[in-house]
């Protein structure tokens, strides 16, 4: 099957996948803790029956169950060398399944290679490098693709960059379509942060053929995130729930959603967007007949005209609408006239990449430029140092400025969100090769006037050069919405009508070809004096005429200030507020030279660099800034600040405000981690320095551990970290625990806490059997329960002392039971 099949088959009727695989072979003997892939392969009958009562029920698509036998994931059962005959043998009993179905049944159906999550957690974060996750996924893919599938799935994922790599990775192995689906929780964001509108933006750029969510929740509350992403969707949107939150029934793990209601709430999905649909974790055959019976009567809704024009990083998406606010590229992350930047890219170090991409974010740029070209650097290895620490410091989209094809795909490729491209020309090189590289990643890009001829030579011939660009990028399948153009700005006190024919391009590209504009806006006023006056009132036509964005310094206060007038007397929404705002917290004097804020200048540099360094621990265990934490921390005990009040002054406040920013959700777990390991770092490093018997003093013994049968460790290796850095003694026992070894290990330790951890339904009911087994043992230990799939309800229900959605507030838990201030 190709993509255009693959349309077709969608917009014939609203597609019907299969139900849930995992707890449907559970409850026909398949026990937590083993291997479900050598379960299903030694008891094949169970799974072909299962599959072909979904057919039977009505399910076009089947998932081959080839969910977790990737190699990471079979290594924890010792079977990672026999991957290839474990997914060919699971694709085969999908085959055996559909074709049992159409002995009797000409209906045709389809089988999905089905991909997911290694559980090993991409660098910066975890180890796992972006490539190596790739080849992982394409080994698997490989031997799917030998069997035959016709097509394949990524679901259950919790981060986009995860997604990304998977998508590439079937996109570069074979032809076959591809969906992908999300797990959202509550606040309609996944795990790593990411809302819908992101994902469907970034995901449908690459290339998804469907987008979707899976898993999560039931499907009553499922409704809204398909609308979200419906809004700004161009591909088919999925959605397959469980049948309700899962519940503890007699010790055994029950969703409560019965098929009926299963199906009246799967109508409202497909009525609210969804074009395919399905169920998770609880749903049987009966659900999936009763959903099919359901929307048989409905149709699939059009697919969306409108291309969002966005960029976007891993958590969030900056339209840049035609009509919309005036948009700021910050351009000083670029080597060029600044020696001290230049010295420490040659050196390794990213001190000012930091500083400058913090000041320009406060300053008011919407996106940044990052441009490393200069000699003595291998460019490719620092543009991904630097994108990699600009991340790190703030979460905003990047423009990625390089003269280098090679250096541009590589920096495309490990960027998580949605780029911008700096940029194509007609030039041969660029423009046979740097198109089909942005459509390949999803990036947008600025369309340069030049060809190899050097600059046009008048009005027409650069109308021509755009228009030649244009058509070629939308034979690639880009849009008119991927594309910026550049007005190409010359200086004026070489050319008189530069400023003329700038303005000119940009009203021809909106008003005519329905294009965004950008500028290099310092060009215009070169070897003139008193730039920033020309500079100014050039942006102030500019605008007026349709400009969407410049690339310009956004500490040039004359500059933004004019930029937000404009936007004020264009009338444009919120355009008040934002002026007010930003004068308001920046009055200016103009001087014969420059305008300078005054409470930023006026007292000169050595205030701002007091304060840096009075906060530089408390903001490295804030922005994670593991690198340079010891120095830091070096500098304090240098000036006598003694290891204990560094800790109990700096650092156990900093972590304080890390959690408040997480429970506000302007943190997620990749922001949370770091800081944590940021954290870790200086207390081992500050910990032999401090007395024995004060301030060495342990607040308490946790004993922790992911249950039997649960091979997941993320948010239990979090809380761990979290209550080290607050000096609990922690002894970790790892994941898929014993229940016999948890109580031991309580009993020997004469543990204060038993803190347990599960992000399955079918493990959560080890819980209670820990709950249980450490009463009969009559030991002291608090026990606290957590993990994607439990509930307060569930903590009372089995009698846990205590239940923690996060780290940070298991912390927070942890002191309370233990009546520690």
């Amino acid at each position: 099957m190709n993509q255009n099949e693959f349309i077709s088959f969608v917009q014939s009727k609203v597609v019907v996948l299969d139900g849930a695989t995992g707890s449907n072979l559970q409850k026909s003997g398949m026990l937590s803790g083993v291997c479900p892939e050598q379960w299903i392969i030694e008891n094949k009958e169970v799974l072909i029956n299962l599959q072909t009562s979904f057919l039977e029920a009505g399910s076009d698509i089947i998932y081959a169950p080839t969910f977790t036998a990737n190699r990471i994931k079979l290594a924890e059962y010792g079977l990672e060398e026999q991957i290839e005959s474990i997914n060919q043998s699971l694709v085969r009993l999908s085959k055996e399944a559909v074709e049992r179905y159409q002995i009797e049944n000409n209906r045709r159906v389809l089988i999905a290679g089905d991909l997911t999550m290694t559980g090993e957690q991409l660098a910066p974060v975890g180890s796992l490098d972006f490539e190596e996750l790739v080849e992982i996924y394409k080994e698997q893919i490989g031997f799917i693709v030998e069997e035959g599938v016709d097509l394949f799935v990524v679901e259950t994922m919790m981060s986009l960059q995860e997604c990304r790599a998977a998508l590439l990775a079937v996109k570069e192995s074979c032809e076959l379509p591809v969906m992908v689906t999300l797990t959202f929780n509550e606040n309609m964001k996944t795990l790593y942060g990411t809302d819908p509108k992101t994902a469907i933006l970034v995901l449908q750029s690459m290339g998804a053929d469907a987008v979707g969510v899976n898993c999560s929740t039931g499907p009553e509350k499922m409704i809204e995130v398909v609308k979200a992403m419906k809004e700004y969707a161009t591909v088919p949107i999925i959605a397959k729930p469980n049948a309700g939150i899962p519940q503890l029934v007699k010790n055994e793990t029950v969703f409560p959603m019965g098929p009926d209601e299963f199906a009246f709430h799967m109508r409202k999905i497909v009525e609210a967007g969804a074009d395919i649909v399905g169920g998770c974790c609880g749903s049987t055959p009966e659900h999936i007949r009763l959903l099919a019976e359901a929307i048989r009567s409905l149709k699939p809704q059009p697919i969306n005209p409108m291309h969002l024009r966005a960029l976007s990083t891993e958590r969030k998406t900056v339209e840049i609408p035609l009509e919309g606010s005036f948009v700021v590229i910050g351009e000083r992350i670029n080597p060029t006239g600044k020696k001290a930047l230049q010295q420490e890219l040659k050196s390794g170090v990213m001190d000012i990449v930091a500083q400058m991409a913090a000041e320009q974010i406060e300053l008011g740029a919407d996106i940044l430029d990052i441009n490393v070209g200069m000699n003595g650097i291998d460019e490719k290895e620092t543009l991904l140092k630097v994108m990699e620490e600009v991340q790190r410091v703030v979460d905003i989209p990047l423009c990625i400025d390089t003269s280098h094809v090679p250096v541009m795909e590589a920096a495309l490729r490990r960027y998580p969100g949605r780029a911008l491209i700096n940029s194509i020309s007609l030039e041969k090189e660029k423009f046979e090769k740097l198109i089909p590289i942005a459509k390949k990643y999803g990036a947008m890009f600025i369309l340069l006037p030049l060809s190899d001829q050097g600059l046009p030579k008048d009005l027409e011939e650069k109308k021509e050069i755009i228009c030649t660009i244009l058509q070629r990028a939308m034979e690639f399948g880009l849009t008119k919405e991927d594309i910026i153009v550049d007005g190409l700005v010359t200086t004026v006190g070489a050319n008189k009508n530069a400023s003329v024919e700038t303005i000119e391009t940009i009203r021809y590209c909106k008003e005519e070809l329905g294009l965004a504009t950008s500028i290099g806006l310092s060009n215009i006023s070169f070897g003139l004096p008193e730039r920033q006056f020309i500079n100014s009132t050039f942006l102030a036509f500019a605008i007026q005429a349709g400009l969407t964005m410049a690339i310009a310094n956004p500490s040039q206060d004359l500059l933004m200030n004019t930029a937000f007038a404009a936007d004020l007397l264009m009338a444009k929404e919120e355009a008040a507020n934002k002026y007010i705002d930003r004068v308001s917290k920046r009055p200016t004097v103009i001087t014969s030279g420059n305008s300078v804020p005054v409470a930023f200048k006026v007292h000169g540099t050595d205030m701002k660099k007091e304060v840096t360094e009075k906060n530089n621990i408390h903001e490295a265990v804030l922005k994670g800034n593991k690198k340079n934490i010891l120095s830091f921390v070096d500098q304090e005990l240098h000036k006598g600040v003694i290891p204990s009040e560094i800790i109990d002054q700096i650092l156990i406040p900093a972590i304080n405000e890390v959690g408040k920013l997480f429970d506000k959700q302007i943190y997620f777990l990749p922001q949370l981690i770091a800081s944590a390991e940021t954290m870790k770092t200086a207390i081992d490093y500050l910990e032999p320095m401090l007395q024995k018997d004060a301030e060495l003093k342990k607040l308490g013994t946790v004993v922790i551990a992911t249950v039997a049968g649960d091979i997941h460790d993320i948010g239990k290796n979090l809380v761990a970290l979290m209550l080290k850095n607050y000096s609990f003694d922690v002894i970790d026992l790892g994941k898929d625990v014993a229940t016999n070894l948890i109580i031991q290990t309580a009993k020997e330790k004469n543990a204060d806490i038993i803190a347990l951890s599960a992000l399955m339904t079918t493990t959560m009911v080890e819980m209670k059997k820990v709950v249980a087994a450490a009463k009969e043992a009559k030991l002291k230990a608090k026990v606290i329960i957590g993990g994607a799939v439990i509930t307060q309800s569930y903590a009372d229900e089995i009698g846990a002392d205590g239940y923690s959605s996060d780290a940070q507030s298991t912390v927070g838990l942890v002191k309370q039971l233990l009546q520690i201030k």
